[in-house]
């Protein structure tokens, strides 16, 4: 097997040794998964979503199976800002690889509290902003809908802090490519496609939804053509910003697809449940695939998609 090939990738401001990450939410703040996967082996983690002051989330129940994926309502439960920086930090400065730290608000000053102070903290390689949950009552998807809000977001948010600085879009839009847009315009450096497709599920014994607060964020395998088809738009569109994929990413096949339809990186998110050391077989996939195929550099297969 050919052992040269190079995987590195330079998008949205950082370098990183391959195209492999974590996905926010579904990875807890890297510690977690100690044990279960090297992350020296990855190209690096973002972590769950950061809000200015501690939050509790949602009621139970807030997750539920469901046919190639699953349907989630956590509401951004994590511990601030400040209990970040004390008790999750340390361990990601050593951790061994990029660190991404996801953040929101529920107004525009907390999203630019939040992005000031994550910006500052040594550590901390890259920002990725959340536009686009739908498991919280105010904020998050509210500003990821309407391009002209986001682009202000967006500006705000690039004023204060220099680290790269990611925007995580939803699905749940008629028009992508637009939102892609209004965040090129703000200054962003990189996007996040995509975030969970709203959706529920109901008990037909009870008659009552099985999630608590009725809707929640379908991802997993069921969302993955969703998720290539708007990274694919993005791609075309020529909006000018990397992209990292995002949706359903169960085997190095749906990695290279994600690359070829434009994606620079991936983010792997609800297989990492199903198998903890997931994301560092795929890095072997990758391999594996590219030997076999001829492929030198990884940075060849992205956006290759051939149409004609």
């Amino acid at each position: 097997m050919n052992d040269n090939i190079n995987f590195t990738v330079e998008s949205g401001g950082l370098s990183f040794q391959n195209p492999i990450l974590t996905a926010s939410g579904t990875f807890g703040y890297g510690k977690e998964f100690e044990g279960l996967l090297d992350l020296r082996c990855i190209g690096g983690l973002v972590t769950k979503g950061i809000s200015p002051k501690p939050r509790y989330g949602n009621p139970t129940p807030r997750i539920c199976e469901t046919a190639s994926g699953m349907i989630n309502s956590i509401g951004l439960e994590n511990v601030g800002v400040e209990g970040f920086r004390t008790e999750k930090l340390p361990y990601l400065k050593i951790c061994g690889t990029r660190v991404l730290v996801n953040f929101f608000g529920a107004t525009i000053d907390e999203y630019v509290g939040c992005a000031e102070s994550l910006g500052a903290m040594d550590g901390v390689d890259g920002l990725e902003m959340n536009v686009s949950c739908p498991n919280i009552k105010a904020g998050g998807i509210e500003f990821g809908t309407e391009p002209s809000v986001l682009v202000d977001l967006v500006r705000a948010c690039r004023a204060v802090t220099r680290k790269p600085l990611w925007i995580k879009l939803t699905p749940n839009t008629s028009n992508i490519v637009a939102l892609a847009r209004a965040c090129a315009d703000g200054g962003a450096d990189g996007l996040s496609v995509i975030n969970t497709v709203t959706a529920m599920a109901i008990d037909i014994h009870t008659r009552r939804p099985k999630i608590a607060t009725t809707f929640g964020g379908l991802s997993g395998p069921a969302i993955k053509p969703i998720a290539l088809r708007m990274v694919h738009q993005i791609h075309r569109a020529g909006v000018g910003l990397p992209i990292s994929g995002i949706g359903g990413i169960q085997n190095a096949t749906d990695v290279i697809e994600f690359l070829l339809a434009g994606a620079s990186t991936v983010q792997i998110g609800t297989q990492s449940f199903i198998d903890p050391a997931v994301s560092g077989d795929l890095v072997e996939g990758l391999r594996e695939y590219c030997a076999t195929h001829g492929v030198s550099d990884i940075r060849e297969l992205v956006g290759a998609l051939r149409l004609s």
